[in-house]
């Protein structure tokens, strides 16, 4: 086989760089280990006709308009709004915190004021957070760090707070309002025929996609390789492998006698920091707006090995993906995008303006 670009990995960076280089006139070949296109992303429906996200959850938030717009060439799109709860002293409690979950701790109606000055009080004083625990205790106080984030952190990472770095836990806004959504971003949606759909259109008709093959295992002449896999596997783990965090899913489905409304839980993922094995439960159909008599819940549980999913945000895994930056800096044909080439985790937006990006570098060399 010949090729102008091999791209190995069918995800959000794969397809949008494949679709962009097709749109140049450039023939690429697409290779992915799983049986589909769309990596972690990939939507499907269930034996109980339930569209479910097999590999997580996966809403789309941005701020961006060039983005949305991009996206908008290739779906259509229903609004979403992520919605958590968090379930920790035998009960549930709105999450990420906000001034409803004060509420529900202090028993009453209360004000911003109110949780402002409960919060001043608790809080630590640290002004430069250099790990996931002062990220938190610095913002709340260790009550609420204790009761939501050392557990789930924990078990999610196989790693206490104060080993990891301070962004993991920055991520989750933390808000003295009654705003109880997961995201702050302009635009919250979803495809509305699903990711899978997308995925399929935004295939370019010149893309041949090689489905269940690993990239090194097909004889293929190319000018350009764009990777999207574990950098340490590209270089055969020649300083060691890198950590990764992998997941577990057990599903389960639900008939209409045993759905409140249509629905099992009531959020989109309920958090068990602090009980169960799993870290959250997960009911999808709360965002696809899908009309169906059935639903299904997906139980999430970390685990160290398996399918990477989340790099490691750790000071050590830092050093030593230093180490094989470099060796990717001295390939002069290949191209390493997306969340594991990276080793960086990436939002969905993040990383398809990340392929756009290395789009317009390529565009000029090959």
């Amino acid at each position: 086989m010949k090729c102008d670009v091999l791209i190995v990995g069918a995800g959000f960076a794969g397809m949008v760089l494949a679709e962009r280089l097709a749109s140049i006139g450039k023939k690429c070949i697409i290779v992915d280990r799983r049986p589909h296109i769309g990596g972690n992303a990939y939507d499907c429906y269930d034996d109980a006709g339930v569209l479910i996200h097999p590999n997580g959850p996966h809403l789309f938030h941005t701020n961006s308009d060039k983005i949305l717009e991009y996206l908008s060439r290739f779906t259509k799109w229903i609004p979403a709004k992520y919605t958590s709860s968090s379930y920790a002293n035998g009960r549930l409690w709105s999450f990420p915190i906000n001034l409803k979950t004060f509420e529900q701790l202090q028993g009453h109606e209360c004000t911003t004021e109110e949780m402002e000055a409960h919060l001043a009080a608790r809080r630590i004083r640290i002004d430069h957070p250099s790990n996931s625990e002062e990220a938190i205790i610095s913002q709340v106080g260790w009550e609420l760090y204790e009761m939501f984030y050392k557990g789930y952190v924990i078990k999610q990472w196989d790693r206490h707070p104060r080993d990891l770095a301070a962004s993991v836990c920055q991520r989750l806004p933390i808000r003295t309002t009654r705003n109880d959504l997961y995201f702050n971003d302009k635009h919250q949606c979803m495809p509305a025929e699903g990711y899978t759909e997308m995925f399929r259109r935004m295939l370019p008709p010149s893309a041949e996609p090689l489905l269940s093959v690993d990239w090194r295992d097909i004889a293929c002449h190319y000018k350009h390789l764009v990777y999207t896999g574990p950098i340490d596997q590209f270089f055969d783990c020649a300083h060691g492998p890198l950590p990764y965090r992998s997941l577990s899913f057990e599903h389960q489905s639900f008939g209409p006698l045993c759905l409140t409304d249509g629905f099992w839980q009531p959020t989109v993922s309920v958090n068990y920091p602090n009980d169960h094995d799993f870290t959250r439960i997960v009911e999808i159909k709360h965002i696809t707006s899908q009309v169906c008599n059935n639903t299904t819940i997906i139980r999430e549980y970390p685990k160290s090995e398996g399918e990477p999913y989340y790099p490691v945000p750790a000071p050590d895994a830092a050093v030593l993906y230093e180490k094989y930056r470099l060796m990717a800096e001295q390939m002069q044909n290949v191209t390493f995008v997306g969340r594991l080439a990276r080793y960086v985790y990436l939002n969905i937006d993040q990383t398809i303006a990340m392929a756009l990006a290395e789009f317009e570098k390529l565009r000029m060399k090959i």
